[in-house]
C-alpha cells in the first residue's frame, strides 16, 4: 500500500522528481566516470610497457629512471658505458636486451637510438606488439621509423627527409646527415607515438664531427666516410631486459645494483609505477573528492526539493491522518519516495556512464591513448549506487522528521 501511494506521489509530481532523479544520475555518473578514468589512466601507464622484467639506468632515483627510459620525461643524470652494456647483455640470466639511446629531438619530438630488437620486444598494452602502419623497419643507417603522432602532427610521410636536432631545445641541427623515414607505426597510445626512432649507429653517425656537445668547426665528414667508420656506441641512456626466469630477476636486479664497474640502477617498471602513483596520490583524491561533492550536492538539492514540496503537501499529510495513517507511515512514505528517486538517479547515472563510454572510448583512445574498457560494474561500482541510495534515504529523513511533528490540526487549517 505505502509503495503504491509513493509512486503516485511520485508520478503526480513527475516535472520536479524527474529534474531531481537526473540531477543525482548527472553527478553519480559524473563520480563514476572519474572513477572509470582514474583506473584507465593507471591501467595505460602500466599497460604502456608490458614483458619488460627490468630497467637499466644510471644509478639516480627508479621513477626519474622509469619517466626518462619509458614516458621519454626529463633526462638522464648520466649514461651508462658500452662495457657495461655489454657485460650485462652477456649475462646468462638475460633473454633479451634492448639499449636506448636519448638526448636528441625533432621538432619538439623526442630521437631514441635504439637496436631492431625493439621492435620485437617492446610490448604494450598487456603483450600486444609494435605494428607498423605503412614502411618498414630501419634497413639502412639513415632510415627512422617515426611513431604514429609524429606523422600525424608534422604531416610525415614514408620516404620524407628528416633532419635531427641536437639536445631538446637546440636551434643546431645534423644538416649533413639527414634521414629518410622508412616505415610509420601505428597508433600505440604511449609515448612511441611520440618518439623518432633511430639505429644506435646512426646516433654515433650524426655526431661524429661533434665535440663536447658542439659541432667542431669547418669540419664535415662525408656521409660515405661516415658508413666506413667503427660507429660502435660508446654509452647508451638506459636498456630493457627481459630475463630468462622470473626467479632470478631479484637476483639480476640486486647485482646490476652492486656493478662494481660503475653506478647502475636497475628497477622493477612495475614497482616504479607504483611509486609514481604514490606521488601524484594527491591530485587522484582531490579529484575523486570533487566529483563527490558533487554527488553531496546533488543530494543536498533533492532534500531541499522534499522541503519546499512539504508546505504544498501538508493537506495531502493531514488527509492520510485523518484516513488512518499513523506519523510513523506518513515517515516512512517520504524516506521511501526519497529512496526510490535517489535509486532511479542512480541506476539512471549507471547507464549514461556506459552511453558515454561506449561513443567516447574510441576518441579517448585514439585521441590521449587511455584505454577505458567496458565492463560490467565492479563491485566498487555497485557499492557506490548502494551509498547514494543509502545516502537518499538518510538526507530525506531530515524533512520527513519534520513532515512526521505536523499536527492534524495544522494541516487543516485554512490560511488567508
Amino acid at each position: 500500500m505505502i509503495l503504491r501511494l509513493a509512486f503516485g506521489s511520485l508520478l503526480a509530481r513527475a516535472l520536479t522528481v524527474g529534474m531531481t532523479i537526473l540531477a543525482i544520475a548527472l553527478s553519480v555518473a559524473l563520480f563514476l566516470g572519474v572513477e572509470k578514468i582514474r583506473t584507465g589512466a593507471k591501467a595505460s601507464f602500466a599497460d604502456t610497457i608490458s614483458g619488460t622484467d627490468l630497467i637499466v639506468g644510471a644509478r639516480s632515483g627508479s621513477v626519474q629512471l622509469l619517466l626518462y627510459s619509458v614516458f621519454r620525461i626529463g633526462n638522464a643524470t648520466n649514461n651508462v658505458t658500452w662495457e657495461s652494456y655489454q657485460d650485462l647483455a652477456n649475462r646468462p640470466e638475460l633473454e633479451w636486451i634492448v639499449p636506448i639511446s636519448l638526448g636528441d629531438s625533432h621538432r619538439q619530438f623526442r630521437v631514441m637510438g635504439t637496436s631492431a630488437a625493439f621492435f620485437e620486444h617492446y610490448k604494450y598494452r598487456q603483450g600486444r606488439s609494435l605494428e607498423f602502419g605503412t614502411g618498414v623497419v630501419m634497413d639502412d643507417l639513415f632510415d627512422t621509423v617515426i611513431g604514429h603522432d609524429v606523422a600525424q602532427t608534422l604531416g610525415y610521410n614514408v620516404d620524407d627527409p628528416i633532419v635531427v636536432a641536437h639536445g631538446l631545445a637546440s636551434f643546431a641541427k645534423h644538416k649533413d646527415q639527414p634521414f629518410r623515414v622508412s616505415g610509420i607505426l601505428e597508433k600505440t597510445g604511449t609515448p612511441v607515438d611520440r618518439t623518432v626512432i633511430v639505429s644506435m649507429q646512426a646516433i654515433e653517425a650524426i655526431h661524429v664531427d661533434w665535440q663536447s656537445g658542439a659541432k667542431t668547426p669547418g669540419k664535415s665528414t662525408p656521409i660515405d666516410a661516415i658508413r666506413q667508420m667503427n660507429l660502435t656506441p660508446k654509452a647508451v641512456t638506459a636498456a630493457l631486459v627481459g630475463v630468462k626466469s622470473p626467479l632470478k630477476t631479484f637476483s639480476l636486479q640486486r647485482a646490476i645494483n652492486e656493478y662494481p664497474e660503475e653506478p647502475l640502477l636497475a628497477i622493477l617498471p612495475g614497482v616504479a609505477l607504483q611509486e609514481l602513483w604514490g606521488i601524484v596520490g594527491i591530485a587522484e583524491t582531490a579529484l575523486l573528492a570533487v566529483s563527490m561533492m558533487v554527488v553531496v550536492t546533488a543530494l543536498i538539492g533533492m532534500m531541499a526539493t522534499i522541503f519546499s514540496s512539504l508546505n504544498e503537501r501538508r493537506r495531502e499529510m493531514a488527509i492520510f491522518r485523518a484516513m488512518g495513517a499513523s506519523p510513523i507511515s506518513i515517515l516512512g512514505l517520504l524516506i521511501l519516495e526519497a529512496t526510490l528517486t535517489a535509486a532511479a538517479g542512480a541506476v539512471l547515472g549507471l547507464g549514461l556512464l556506459y552511453v558515454g563510454l561506449f561513443i567516447a572510448q574510441p576518441l579517448i583512445d585514439s585521441a590521449f591513448g587511455l584505454y577505458l574498457p567496458i565492463e560490467t560494474p565492479a563491485t566498487r561500482e555497485l557499492l557506490v549506487l548502494v551509498a547514494v541510495i543509502f545516502a537518499g534515504a538518510i538526507v530525506s529523513m531530515v524533512p520527513a522528521l519534520r513532515a512526521y511533528r505536523l499536527s492534524l490540526a495544522d494541516g487543516m487549517m485554512v490560511r488567508s
